[in-house]
């Protein structure tokens, strides 16, 4: 159903297959040395070449630094082997991430002329000594702060399952990237819901670990460390193959499969749930393909042996206030320039002006009560091992309609569509967007698996038997 066949040709690395491969594939096939970095790269560049005018995933492509580290890595390995787990893999950070030799404009107009970057995030670092390369960097809204991937100095990243709507936010060009072939996988961090909610949005799997767990990230125990890094691909098994590279250690050369995926699930105690912690403060309406996916997964999991129940879940009030005070109180931590404010956007001018009238107090007290929060809702979910929920509440809209709305009203329509994900940065779990089903239209609508603390592994393995059992 969403599955991603392999057509018969890809069996050939080399031939007119190579589009068909999943990245474990393709990991394969250049670390046995039967396709060689530079033919993936450009392979990859030249679906960028023709796909990306239509739907703007990257910001910036940049094939000369990428087909001479490809060439590097071919040289490499004919001198000593595979440089790493993603020996010759081709990649793109979103546009928030520092690469050397890329400029980072953080979606802004602010940024746009910024100096080039002289070194690598960390995170960029670890997957390029892993033996990666970039091609470009994504598409990003500005500071990667809204649910969508429009911005004012680029083209938005669009939907490659409809080229006129959104491919969600804020890891919208990656996903739109993936989904549309010019990338086998893509890195993405999630601060509210960034990978779940682009991957639910075009048809593929995303993983935001729990807070803590990827070693480049911060780990700053608190309701104010929101972002993680994650992983977004066509499937389970391939999220899970970028997910082991992103937390280091030895290398997965050889390996059947990711690591990650060594820790089966066993049986489960499943709950699922459409309870939306923005209740009642905005009115959360699922549309109905989003109410069958959570059903069907829910069904085929209970034929699957494990214990699946409705779960009895009531979130205290006051978290959509809270955290729009903690999510916007982000944007005065940014390093603005003087005189930056007349070039943000709308959004970004809005959360900037709500951010400097909080006084110490106040974003105090507003910490405070989403720490408690937390606790509570973290505390009822313990008693699953697995909750599920949707993840989007209704099929992406159309590129311009978030941006179309005064700045309050842009928010609240965001929330409305993503109701379920900022909740689980904030209790610091793991998560993993899956799809399900597609609609009439085409639509892909996906479920999202909220683990407990430590459960990446066991949540991508349940996600590859979900894509097993849904299949047909």
């Amino acid at each position: 159903m969403n599955q991603r066949d392999t057509p018969a040709d890809a069996a050939d690395p080399t031939g007119p297959g190579l589009d068909g491969l999943t990245a474990l594939q393709l990991r394969d096939a250049l670390a046995a040395g039967q396709v060689s970095t530079v033919d993936v790269t450009r392979h990859f560049l030249a679906v960028a070449e023709q796909r990306n005018p239509e739907l703007g995933a990257f910001i910036t492509l940049d094939p000369e630094a990428a087909l001479q580290r490809a060439e590097e890595l071919d040289q490499r390995f004919a001198e000593a082997g595979a440089t790493g787990s993603l020996h010759g893999m081709p990649l793109a950070f979103k546009d928030l991430v520092d690469v050397a030799g890329m400029r980072t404009t953080f979606g802004s107009r602010v940024m746009a002329q910024a100096p080039v970057a002289t070194e690598d995030d960390p995170l960029a670092a670890s997957l390029h000594a892993a033996g990666a390369l970039s091609t470009g960097k994504t598409t990003v809204p500005e500071f990667g702060l809204p649910c969508h991937s429009e911005n004012l100095i680029s083209a938005p990243a669009r939907n490659p399952l409809d080229a006129d709507r959104t491919a969600g936010g804020s890891t919208g060009g990656g996903a739109a990237a993936v989904a549309a072939g010019m990338l086998p996988f893509a890195p993405g961090n999630d601060g509210g819901g960034s990978v779940r909610i682009p991957a639910a949005a075009c048809g593929l799997v995303g993983l935001k670990p729990g807070r803590g767990a990827v070693p480049t990230d911060q780990q700053e125990d608190s309701v104010r460390n929101l972002s993680v890094s994650g992983p977004i691909a066509r499937n389970a098994v391939d999220a899970a193959l970028l997910y082991d590279a992103m937390l280091g250690g030895p290398g997965g050369e050889g390996r059947s499969l990711p690591r990650a995926l060594e820790a089966a699930p066993g049986q489960l105690r499943i709950g699922y749930s459409t309870a939306s912690p923005f209740s009642p403060d905005l009115d959360i309406t699922l549309a109905r393909p989003a109410v069958d996916a959570l059903t069907a997964a829910a069904a085929a999991l209970g034929r699957d042996g494990h214990e699946v129940v409705e779960a009895d879940l009531s979130y205290a009030p006051g978290y959509h206030r809270d955290f729009r005070t903690v999510w916007t109180s982000a944007l005065t931590r940014v390093p603005l320039p003087d005189g930056a404010e007349p070039l943000l956007g709308p959004l970004s001018a809005h959360f900037l002006e709500l951010a400097r009238g909080y006084s110490e107090d106040q974003l105090a007290t507003s910490v405070g009560r989403l720490t408690a929060w937390a606790a509570d809702a973290r505390r009822q979910l313990a008693a699953h091992d697995v909750v599920l929920t949707p993840v989007l509440a209704f099929a992406p809209p159309a590129i311009g309609t978030f941006t179309a709305l005064p700045p309050a009203e842009d928010y609240e329509l965001q929330c409305r569509f993503t109701p379920y994900t900022s909740m689980v940065n904030v209790m610091g779990l793991p998560a993993i967007s899956v799809p399900v089903l597609r609609d009439a239209d085409g639509f892909s609508w996906s479920v999202q698996a909220i683990g407990r603390p430590g459960t990446e592994g066991p949540l991508l393995a349940l996600a590859a038997r979900m894509e097993q059992l849904l299949a047909g």
